[in-house]
C-alpha cells in the first residue's frame, strides 16, 4: 500500500498521459514522418531540452535564474568531444602531422605532446564520470561562493552571465588546448563505432530520447518529493524557511549542481548528435536562448520545457533561413512577449484553456432535481422553487 500511494503521488494519471503523448511524438511519429537529416536536427533540439528541464528545477522551482547554463552544457560537450577526438587522433590517422598521435589543432599550434589533462580522456569510463561530475563540481564552487553569502536574484543572474563570457574567452584564447574558436571537430567514432552513418544517427537519436525521458522522470521525482516542496517554499518565502530552521543555501546549492549535471548530459549528447563542440555554444547568447526555451514552454512544467525547446528551435531554423539578420530581434521579442503575456508559457496556456473547457462543460450540464420535496416551512423553498420553476 505504501509503495502504491507513493507512486500515485509522484505520477498521477494526467502525468502518465502527458508523458505518453510526448513518447508517441518522439518515438513513433517523428521517426516515421521525417528523413534522417530532419530527424537528426530534432535530435539536436532535444539536447537543448536537457538544459530547459534543468532550468525548470533551478529557475521555476528554486527561483534561481541562471544565465550561464551554457557553461555546463559546454563542459559536458567538451568532455565527450575530447574522448572522441583522441580516438580519431591515433598515430596512424595523424601520420602526416609533425607530431603524430595528438589532435590536429594541437599540431597546428606547435604542441609536441598531449597535455596532461587530456590523458584521462583516453578512457570512455572516465569520460562518462567527467560528464556527470565536472559540471556539478564547477557549479558547486560557484554556488557555495554565492549562496553562502546570500547572493541571489538579479545579482546571481549577472554573475553567471559574466562567468559564461569568461569561459568563452578562455576557450577561444587557449587555442592549442581547446581548438579555439573552431572548437573540436572531425569526430568520427565512439569506441570504434562510426557515428557518422545514417544508422548511427538513428541510434543516437533514440539514445538521446531515452536519456531525456530518464532525466524527465528523475526531475519529476525531485519535484514531487519533499525537496521540491521546500524549493517552492524557498522561492516564495525564503525568510520563513530560514526561520523554520532549514539551511536555505544547501538546498540552493543542491538544485544548482543538479541542474548543472543535467545540462552537461545534454552537452555530451549534442556532441554525439552533431559531431563537434564549439565555444559558440558556451557563451552568453546560447545561455539566454536556453532560458527562452524554458520560458516559452513554461518554467513550471517539465513537459512544457521540452515542447518549448522544440517549438523555438523549429522557428529559429525556419526564420534564420529566411531572415537571418532579424532572428535575434525576434528571439528577444518572443522572450519579452512570453514573460508579459504568458508568464507560465505554453503549459500555462494549456492549463487555462483546459480549465475554461471544463468550466463550460460544468455550466452546460443541467442541475439535478432535488431528491425529496422540502417541507412547506423549510427556509430553502425559495431557492428550490427558483431552481425548478415547475
Amino acid at each position: 500500500m505504501t509503495t502504491s500511494a507513493s507512486t500515485h503521488s509522484f505520477f498521477q494519471k494526467k502525468d502518465i498521459l502527458h508523458y505518453g503523448l510526448l513518447a508517441l511524438l518522439l518515438i513513433v511519429i517523428l521517426p516515421l514522418t521525417m528523413d534522417i537529416f530532419r530527424l537528426n536536427l530534432v535530435g539536436k533540439y532535444l539536447t537543448y531540452a536537457f538544459v530547459a528541464v534543468s532550468l525548470v528545477l533551478c529557475w521555476g522551482y528554486g527561483g534561481i535564474l541562471s544565465l550561464g547554463q551554457g557553461v555546463f552544457f559546454g563542459l559536458g560537450g567538451y568532455a565527450m568531444a575530447m574522448y572522441l577526438k583522441l580516438e580519431a587522433s591515433t598515430p596512424e590517422a595523424t601520420a602526416i602531422q609533425s607530431t603524430p598521435g595528438i589532435p590536429d589543432f594541437m599540431d597546428w599550434n606547435q604542441l609536441t605532446e598531449l597535455p596532461w589533462f587530456w590523458e584521462p580522456f583516453h578512457s570512455l569510463g572516465f569520460t562518462v564520470l567527467a560528464i556527470l561530475f565536472i559540471a556539478p563540481l564547477f557549479a558547486y564552487i560557484i554556488a557555495v561562493a554565492m549562496f553562502k553569502r546570500r547572493v541571489g536574484g538579479v545579482y546571481f543572474a549577472i554573475i553567471t552571465q559574466a562567468i559564461a563570457a569568461i569561459i568563452t574567452i578562455l576557450i577561444i584564447g587557449q587555442q592549442g588546448y581547446t581548438g579555439g574558436v573552431n572548437g573540436i571537430t572531425d569526430l568520427r567514432t565512439l569506441a570504434g563505432w562510426d557515428i557518422r552513418s545514417d544508422y548511427a544517427k538513428y541510434v543516437l537519436y533514440f539514445l538521446c530520447v531515452g536519456c531525456l525521458f530518464a532525466v524527465l522522470l528523475l526531475s519529476q521525482f525531485v519535484m514531487k518529493s519533499k525537496l521540491g516542496r521546500l524549493l517552492v517554499a524557498i522561492r516564495d518565502r525564503e525568510d520563513r524557511v530560514r526561520f523554520s530552521g532549514y539551511d536555505v543555501s544547501n538546498f540552493k546549492i543542491f538544485v544548482f549542481c543538479f541542474a548543472a549535471m543535467l545540462s552537461a548530459i545534454g552537452g555530451a549528447m549534442f556532441t554525439l548528435q552533431v559531431g563537434f563542440m564549439s565555444p559558440t555554444l558556451v557563451g552568453i547568447v546560447p545561455s539566454i536562448e536556453m532560458v527562452i526555451f524554458c520560458a516559452v514552454g513554461g518554467r513550471l512544467s517539465l513537459i512544457g520545457a521540452v515542447y518549448g525547446t522544440l517549438l523555438v528551435n523549429a522557428a529559429k531554423t525556419t526564420m534564420s533561413e529566411a531572415f537571418p539578420e532579424l532572428w535575434l530581434f525576434a528571439m528577444g521579442a518572443l522572450f519579452i512577449g512570453v514573460v508579459l503575456a504568458f508568464p507560465n508559457g505554453l503549459a500555462g496556456v494549456y492549463v487555462t484553456l483546459k480549465e475554461k473547457f471544463l468550466a463550460s462543460r460544468r455550466s452546460s450540464t443541467p442541475a439535478k432535481a432535488p431528491a425529496a420535496k422540502p417541507d412547506s416551512n423549510d427556509a430553502s423553498i425559495p431557492n428550490a422553487s427558483s431552481a425548478n420553476p415547475s
